[in-house]
């Protein structure tokens, strides 16, 4: 990270040094030069194995294998925040960042640094070069939006992750019900996970003074592929479509085009995930959903019933993370061929995780997934919201959900993560 901030001062000063004096083509190399420095840093820490293992398969002299290269927690984030920073800087979209500490704090900011939401630099440039006053309706609330991520990690994720990871990770046969069971829940883990996560970060970022964009918005209510990835890890699929889709021409080019360079996009987005052919297959698997619907998928999609949409949408979203969750693409294909079948059956095993509290939990999921929770928040609280009674009951409520978020850590094993791997 260290080496990272420091080719990103340097190559950001350069870059726009060159600018400055006209010598635009100059400036152009410099800006390529930084760039494939950050990108070769990603490719050695996080893919070499992957293709020192490839040439082991595919080799017929033979191959010795390197020894095994430890990720770096948050490299696929800090490196994307530092692309994107020496990208605007050469389009002069920000001015270049002259003093290191500042630019240090920025690609090391720690509540986004793990798992995200990637922040780009002209987000936050105004932000860093302002004073930090302490606000309290700021920070408390941060703290609110802390203890939310921290519910949905800790008491929904986790508790989804008992079916997932059983249903998974088994060596058992199950039969379809089961089957389905896992996919429901490993949906809800990944969401919860993910957006707990980020509301985390969101949260601690305004404790600090900061504001970060949002990175979900409700993606599982989506009615298209299309209208998924708007709304699902929004800083990613926004930053693809700005750094990577419209440089290489967007839809501006013919329809081909277009649909080669969705293909691009998509193969980049499952690759950036892991080093693995589980994400490739994953990240080409989107792409051909969004292809299919800008050739005529969409256009049925907008004349079916609202529920057609969803159905669709949520069937391609959970066969999508079958291949995202399996360890390998054997294994994914082995389940999905298991969820489509009527012959096995279930295995009543399973069942030892079904107490009353996890059918509560599972419920929550549901409902806080949905627009359902603001329809419930707008019948129980309304216009009288803001009454000293009900901010009574409101923070009393996450003082409560707090210590209770407590009780569950520790009482069970810790549980990271799922974007911290990637």
């Amino acid at each position: 990270m260290i080496f990272s901030i420091a080719i990103n001062f340097i190559g950001g000063i350069t870059v726009a040094y060159f600018s400055e004096k006209q010598r635009k083509k100059l400036s152009k190399y410099t800006l390529w030069v930084f760039v494939a420095a950050n990108v070769l840093m990603l490719v050695y820490y996080k893919y070499l194995n992957f293709f020192v293992d490839i040439l082991d398969e595919t080799s017929f002299i033979g191959h010795s294998s390197i020894d095994e290269i430890l990720l770096p927690i948050g490299i696929s984030f800090f490196t994307f925040q530092g692309l994107s920073y020496l990208i605007d800087v050469y389009y002069e979209k920000v001015n270049p960042q002259k003093n290191l500490v500042s630019l240090a704090l920025y690609i090391s900011m720690f509540p986004q640094l793990i798992a995200g939401p990637i922040v780009r630099y002209i987000d936050v440039e105004k932000q860093i070069k302002k004073t930090k006053h302490f606000h309290w309706s700021k920070f408390s609330e941060g703290i609110e939006r802390l203890i939310i991520g921290l519910f949905k990690k800790v008491i929904i994720a986790n508790q989804m992750a008992f079916i997932a990871d059983f249903v998974f990770n088994s060596e058992s046969s199950f039969g379809m019900t089961t089957y389905w069971l896992g996919i429901i829940c490993y949906s809800f883990q990944i969401y919860f996970d993910f957006s707990g996560y980020s509301d985390m970060a969101i949260g601690l970022g305004k404790m600090f003074g900061y504001d970060f964009l949002e990175n979900f918005r409700l993606p599982y209510i989506s009615k298209s592929i299309q209208e998924f990835w708007r709304r699902w890890h929004i800083s990613l699929s926004s930053w693809f479509r700005d750094y990577l889709y419209i440089p290489l021409g967007g839809n501006r080019k013919g329809g081909l085009r277009t649909y080669i360079n969705l293909s691009i996009v998509f193969f980049v987005t499952g690759f950036w995930h892991g080093a693995s052919l589980n994400f490739i297959v994953w990240g080409l698997y989107h792409g051909l959903f969004l292809i299919l619907e800008r050739l005529f998928l969409g256009k049925i999609l907008e004349k079916a019933p609202k529920i057609v949409s969803h159905i669709y949408t949520l069937l391609v979203i959970m066969i999508g993370w079958v291949l995202f969750r399996a360890n390998t693409l054997k294994d994914a294909l082995h389940y999905l061929d298991n969820m489509f079948s009527f012959t096995a059956i279930d295995n009543i095993e399973v069942l030892q995780y079904f107490s009353p509290y996890f059918i509560v939990v599972l419920i929550l999921a549901f409902i806080l997934s949905t627009n359902i929770k603001n329809f419930l928040k707008s019948i129980f609280f309304g216009k009288y919201q803001k009454t000293k009674v009900l901010l009574a009951f409101k923070y009393s409520g996450y003082i409560l959900i707090f210590i209770f978020c407590l009780l569950e850590l520790g009482a069970n094993n810790y549980n990271p993560f799922i974007y911290f791997r990637f």
